[in-house]
């Protein structure tokens, strides 16, 4: 929920950025609809059912969201408007009802008045009264589809599977041996001493695996016996296949062990051909895995917990010789998408699974498992992981490599000073030491923040740490890393490193061409003509050649943009 004060700082950016630029999962800005007050009112109906589904949030009316320039982008909602008849309206169409809450913000654009529509997270699904609804998906309302309403039932805890109850005594579906393994796995995370001293059936009941004497599927799932999951959860079992490449394996191994045993059994085969390498580097003495251990455990134990055990599918993991996938039935659910997972709140497919692991320390409701996973690839100077939702399914691909002496020893450093890493700012270095420069909104896209947060972020960089320093301004405005931190890398023939003496070459090049291009049937060089040339992007075409023109007042332009055409006049 954002507040009219929040609302008014955001407001007051739409001269340099577009009002969509600004709208995420719980904001979104709307153009109030002049033309039909049935329509406007309808309009306010679908976004009430949209925000609600997704989880609560704000819709501000009033604000055409595709347009930069605070002037032209707010034309505001007409005086005439009752907030009083929204909400009625609203609470009359919805089932179950929605009761909005209407704020009125004045600004001086267009009509004086922007309406703030707050509505509050409840019990959904939420339909109009003919039975039709959407959801808010990231920035989107979608149509709430049969798929989406059984996600909305995972995550209020309704279709949770794994607290369904298997009929007779608990123990005769219990594998003590799994017991044993889960309480020394616990143990290594520090679990409660005082859970793990119980007796192995007071033990389960208080992690809520026995109910009334009798074994929930999550615990059935967790350390039940193979026979027992065969027979109550048919469609779980995994698969971990050693592949040549994309078409040819040299082994197999598969199973329906209880998901502990699993996860002990899946990390012995791939920790098999992921060795520890030793490297001294000056006064540092590293040693590493191809795949660190701490992502392993992570990445496998998401994919156990997070499945979806009615698909008839497995865990899979596959090891090739220079990569690492790991996927398990059942699509994100709650909102969640491979470009916002870094700092969405958690949302767990099998409540009554995680809550165990949770009490065992096994997994973290506070989403930190994928930021651990991030952070120790990119400590060794590996690439981060790639998630991605292939169908109804989630895939974390590792890519593994040697480490990085150099940027091992600096991240090193680093913290015995007192500066330890966030995930953001070793996600900003590592798009650094492979590209020239970044700016706010690709650094926006990396870290899956907002704009603001990311300029945020590089000023810390530059300013209070040192590691960047930038160039540009407004919104050409761009960062690099700074000589120093080439230096402390040891990066001296990396292929940026000259990036000043680069750019000043890209320009002197194009001046070369324009002067040429005066004299030709076509005397002019456009946008993609430079792009060309320098192997420039866009915005960096753009500042290029604003710097030549205060430089060179020869050269002008006609049009903008793609059309844009640069000219070499004499005189």
């Amino acid at each position: 929920m954002r507040t009219t004060t929040e609302i008014a700082k955001l407001l007051s950016q739409l001269d340099s950025v577009k009002a969509d630029d600004l709208e995420d999962q719980d904001l979104d800005f709307k153009e109030w609809n002049v033309r039909s007050l049935q329509a406007a009112i309808a309009h306010v109906i679908e976004m009430a059912i949209c925000m609600a589904n997704g989880g609560g949030g704000t819709v501000v009316f009033g604000v055409r969201d595709k347009i930069i320039g605070r002037a032209n982008a707010i034309p505001g909602v007409p005086p005439e408007i009752d907030q009083n008849i929204l909400m009625k309206r609203v609470y009359d169409a919805t089932d179950p009802k929605i009761t909005p809450i209407f704020e009125e913000l004045r600004v001086p654009e267009g009509t004086g008045r922007l309406l703030i529509m707050q509505i509050y997270s409840g019990m959904r699904p939420y339909t109009d009264t003919s039975g039709q609804a959407k959801i808010r998906v990231g920035k989107d309302c979608q149509p709430l589809t049969g798929t989406m309403r059984r996600s909305i039932m995972v995550e209020t805890g309704e279709g949770d599977t794994t607290a369904d109850i298997i009929q007779g005594n608990a123990d005769q579906h219990v594998s003590l041996g799994a017991v044993e393994v889960l309480k020394k796995i616990a143990a290594k995370e520090q679990a409660p001493e005082d859970l793990l001293s119980l007796q192995d059936h007071d033990f389960l009941t208080s992690l809520g695996l026995i109910i009334n004497g009798q074994l929930s599927k999550a615990g059935l799932l967790l350390i039940g016996k193979e026979a027992s999951i065969r027979e109550y959860i048919p469609h779980y079992y995994w698969i971990h296949l050693r592949l040549r490449n994309d078409t040819e394996y040299s082994d197999r191994a598969e199973g329906r062990d209880p998901l502990i045993i699993a996860l002990s059994k899946i990390t012995d085969r791939i920790m098999a051909e992921n060795p520890v390498t030793t490297i001294n580097y000056g006064m540092f003495h590293f040693e590493y895995r191809m795949y660190p251990e701490i992502v392993l455990r992570e990445a496998l134990m998401n994919a156990l917990s997070h499945a979806d055990y009615r698909i008839n599918s497995p865990i899979m993991v596959k090891q090739y010789p220079g990569r690492l996938e790991i996927s398990n039935p059942g699509g994100f659910i709650g909102g969640i998408t491979p470009q916002n997972i870094l700092h969405h709140p958690p949302v767990a497919r099998n409540p009554r699974l995680i809550e165990a692991l949770t009490k065992l320390r096994l997994v973290n409701r506070s989403n930190l498992g994928i930021s651990r996973m991030y952070k120790y690839m990119l400590i060794e100077g590996k690439e981060p992981p790639i998630i991605a939702q292939p169908g109804n399914s989630v895939k974390v691909i590792l890519k593994g490599g040697e480490l990085s002496a150099p940027f091992r020893a600096f991240v090193e450093r680093e913290a015995q000073s007192g500066r330890g890493f966030e995930v953001d700012h070793l996600l900003i270095l590592d798009y650094l030491l492979s590209h020239r420069e970044i700016d706010i909104q690709d650094t926006a896209v990396l870290i899956q923040r907002t704009d603001t947060e990311a300029r945020d972020i590089l000023h810390t960089m530059e300013h209070e740490r040192g590691y960047l320093e930038h160039g540009g301004s407004g919104r050409s405005l761009y960062w690099a890393l700074h000589p120093a931190i080439y230096r402390e890398l040891e990066l001296d023939g990396h292929p940026y490193k000259d990036r000043r003496t680069e750019w000043e070459a890209a320009k002197m090049h194009v001046l070369s061409m324009l002067r040429q291009q005066k004299d030709s049937p076509d005397k002019y060089l456009t946008n993609t003509d430079i792009r060309k040339i320098t192997r420039l992007n866009r915005d960096q075409v753009k500042r290029l050649m604003r710097e030549l023109r205060e430089q060179h007042p020869q050269i002008t332009y006609t049009g903008n943009r793609r059309s844009a055409k640069y000219y070499y006049r004499n005189n």
